[in-house]
């Protein structure tokens, strides 16, 4: 007797056997998964904070050179920038921690945290002191003095912020599905969207700079210089608010994409033990990491122990349709149409 049952929780049934195998290859799946996207996420950065370290410091330069308003903000605009990526880079590290007594989802929303940041200090290192020095130099016109380096070292940031940006093209390709600004709106990888929005505004200010500095060499009129200033400064000020608004939705903790909701939905309903959903909640606590938390009705046939079964099957086939890594929580309920769905407010 005692050794059937030591067979018998030795090995366990097929069913359950096959369920553990199935979430361990799910687990090693994603491991790979998260691997290419962080290394691809990584690249994007880092390309992009080399190009802006390089251009920070020919812009300073120019700027010593020539005095150029739109240079000055474009400088401080690289150095942002340049920050920016070294805060994205610090938030992926600190987001691969293993999960604490404290934080028991793990810390995958660092990623967002300072993301959010970044957002700040765009709007506060760029666009800020882009605006005040323009307001500045127009009611204090500065003759430009040999602008030939400026626009030498402008024509060779747009080249640098061009490779940058291609860079982050490519790896948005990755995963892109639709339009750019809704893939900007819906994606849950912060550094992909920030490193984006950083180069197409970097080069639309550089394109900007050049603007003023040459209307004001044209014209003799310093203060078109000095309105190029400004104009980056609202550009800037523009990418900082839509980049806050994004990550703030993240930070707080956003659903899974309606497609991932709807996986989630068919999955339970083509269960034949599963009679219905009586609700569905699902939150992103990282890019790649999903809670997901749902109420069912089951058939009232089912054993306790056909039921545990059941629950491993549904929790195997979402993760293999979505997440690998997700967290499940599946209650077992009894429909009431008069039951509330949400939890009574406070």
């Amino acid at each position: 007797m005692n050794s059937v049952a030591n067979l018998y929780f030795t090995v366990a049934p097929p069913g359950i056997a096959e369920g553990n195998r199935s979430k361990q290859s799910f687990r090693d799946a994603l491991r790979s998964e998260e691997t290419t996207m962080q290394s691809g996420n990584r690249k994007a950065v880092i390309a992009a904070l080399l190009a802006n370290l390089g251009i920070a410091l020919m812009k300073f330069i120019a700027w010593g050179v020539t005095g150029a308003a739109s240079l000055l903000a474009e400088a401080v605009h690289s150095v942002a920038d340049t920050s920016n990526q070294g805060l994205l880079l610090w938030g992926h590290s600190a987001a691969r921690r293993a999960p604490t007594e404290t934080h028991p989802f793990g810390h995958g929303r660092e990623r967002y945290f300072w993301s959010f940041v970044v957002a700040l200090v765009i709007f506060s290192m760029g666009s800020l002191f882009a605006i005040y020095e323009g307001i500045e130099k127009v009611q204090h016109p500065h003759e430009l003095t040999d602008p030939s380096w400026a626009i030498a070292v402008l024509l060779i940031g747009v080249v640098l912020e061009g490779f940058s940006f291609r860079t982050a093209i490519v790896e948005a390709r990755k995963t892109k599905t639709s339009s750019w600004w809704t893939f900007i709106r819906q994606s849950k990888e912060p550094e992909i969207t920030v490193v984006l929005l950083e180069d197409l505004g970097a080069l639309a200010g550089l394109l900007i700079a050049l603007a003023g500095i040459a209307l004001a060499l044209f014209t003799g009129d310093a203060r078109f210089d000095a309105l190029g200033s400004i104009a980056i400064g609202v550009l800037l000020g523009v990418i900082a608010v839509i980049l806050a608004i994004e990550m703030k939705s993240l930070l707080i903790g956003e659903s899974a994409s309606a497609p991932n909701q709807q996986v989630i939905e068919d999955v339970a309903l083509a269960h034949p033990s599963v009679r219905k959903i009586i609700h569905l909640r699902t939150q992103h606590i990282g890019p790649d990491q999903l809670l997901i938390g749902t109420k069912l009705e089951f058939e009232p046939d089912l054993s306790f122990r056909r039921l545990c079964d059941v629950i491993d099957e549904l929790e195997a086939a979402i993760r293999e349709r979505t997440m690998p890594s997700a967290f499940i929580y599946i209650e077992p309920d009894i429909f009431d149409p008069e039951e509330r769905d949400l939890p009574p407010e406070s």
